[in-house]
């Protein structure tokens, strides 16, 4: 492959697109919601956003008695909130493999003094459901307290059918508590909580929710505060039964991130204002646009999709691998610095073997064909061979599909 090219330094001139899949771009309304100064802890306006999140989050994963709550944290941050909540020390979990973030979650949970059960993982597909069903029948002692379920695996790109998880799991009769990670799906996928019966969801602020990173939160139903409040394990800050209070500042266990609570609280009424079914629409055109760009670009047979099914494409993300000994920094770098479009590597077993490109969150039409015409672009400096029309795809695909019917055209 070529050198790495780049232009010279300078400012930015334009908009440099951003399509990683977290962080992604952060609408204006939602700057101007925390470009505000921050209030002493008794403004009735702290209680006000705060409430704003939860009731928009219960609407956004369609529950009606979940308790939510907010962390001053990431995603990690909010898988070890779970783990501490409901598992005792040597308690188990079953982590059914799903790539990178399956795995990072299990090796966090056993950091944490608890025990892993797994599934394997193979990659390019989703969970493994057969596998999920003979672990919980071969636990005969009902020791495995909960599943944890990455519903998208940021890394390669692959979701999972959940209902179809969840009947499995059911059809074994095991007692386990289903807990799923909607990180990289909340906001850009349907999800509903009580249809599905989870007991807890957990997500982060920074992917399809439109905001900055630094806000995790929890949803949990009652069985899963039930076990929580069982639990003897020592934990403070991430308590869900401390933090279930009418205060802000028990809320949050100190004080509360004000500026962050604000742009979510902002960010939830965009996609509300939007309507989440053309939301969710919206993100479906354009992953099939990314698509349609990569089934172009790999016909010269040098790149192709990781996901194998392509029902399991995740609407969030698309992982694209790359030849043996591509330099996938460099691919990125000029992607980033000569042509303004910032995208990502892939992580863990796919690191230097694939690039991620992000078609979630606050992104349409106009910003995801610059982002491909960029990325094209980055390819054929770098010398990787592609077909010549992936962008000519994607117009198709966008141009078959209707019109999504936002605010603006209502």
């Amino acid at each position: 492959m070529k050198a790495l090219a780049t232009q010279g330094a300078g400012r930015i001139v334009g908009r440099r697109l951003l399509h990683s899949p977290g962080p992604t771009p952060v609408p204006d309304e939602v700057l101007w919601a925390m470009n505000r100064q921050p209030m002493d802890l008794g403004d009735p306006r702290v209680d006000s956003s705060i409430q704003a999140c939860e009731t928009g989050l219960r609407r956004l994963l369609q529950t009606e008695a979940a308790d939510v709550f907010l962390y001053a944290s990431n995603g990690h941050g909010v898988w070890e909130a779970v783990v501490e909540n409901l598992l005792p020390l040597g308690g188990a979990a079953l982590v059914p493999g799903t790539g990178h973030f399956s795995e990072s979650w299990a090796v966090q949970t056993e950091a944490l003094g608890r025990r892993v059960l797994r599934t394997p993982w193979v990659e390019g597909l989703p969970i493994d459901v057969a596998a999920v069903a003979q672990a919980l029948r071969q636990d005969h002692q009902h020791e495995i307290r909960a599943v944890f379920v990455v519903h998208t695996d940021t890394s390669s790109g692959v979701s999972t059918d959940l209902a179809a998880l969840r009947a499995a799991i059911d059809a074994t009769g095991h007692p386990a508590l289903f807990v799923v990670d909607v990180v990289a799906s909340l906001g850009a996928a349907p999800f509903a909580m009580d249809a599905l019966r989870a007991d807890v969801v957990l997500g982060a602020s920074q992917k399809g929710l439109m905001c900055p990173p630094g806000i995790g939160f929890v949803a949990v139903n009652a069985a899963a505060l039930a076990m929580a409040s069982a639990n003897p394990a020592p934990r403070f800050y991430w308590d869900w039964v401390r933090r279930k209070s009418d205060l802000s500042y028990r809320k949050f266990c100190g004080t509360a991130p004000q500026s962050l609570v604000a742009g979510l609280a902002a960010a939830l009424g965009l996609l509300f204002q939007e309507g989440l079914d053309q939301v969710f629409e919206r993100h479906r055109q354009l992953a099939q646009a990314v698509h349609a760009a990569v089934q172009g670009w790999s016909s010269a047979g040098a790149l192709d999709f990781f996901a194998r099914d392509p029902a399991a494409r995740s609407v969030s993300v698309t992982t694209v691998l790359v030849p043996s000994g591509t330099d996938v920094d460099a691919l990125r770098t000029v992607a980033r610095e000569r042509f303004q479009v910032a995208f990502a590597g892939a992580l863990g077993p796919l690191s230097g073997r694939a690039f991620r490109i992000g078609h979630l969150g606050d992104q349409n039409p106009a910003s995801m064909m610059g982002c491909l015409a960029g990325i094209e672009a980055a390819l054929l400096v770098q010398g990787i061979p592609i077909g010549r029309d992936g962008l000519a795809r994607a117009s198709l695909a966008l141009s078959q599909t209707p019109a999504v019917a936002g605010p603006e055209l209502a």
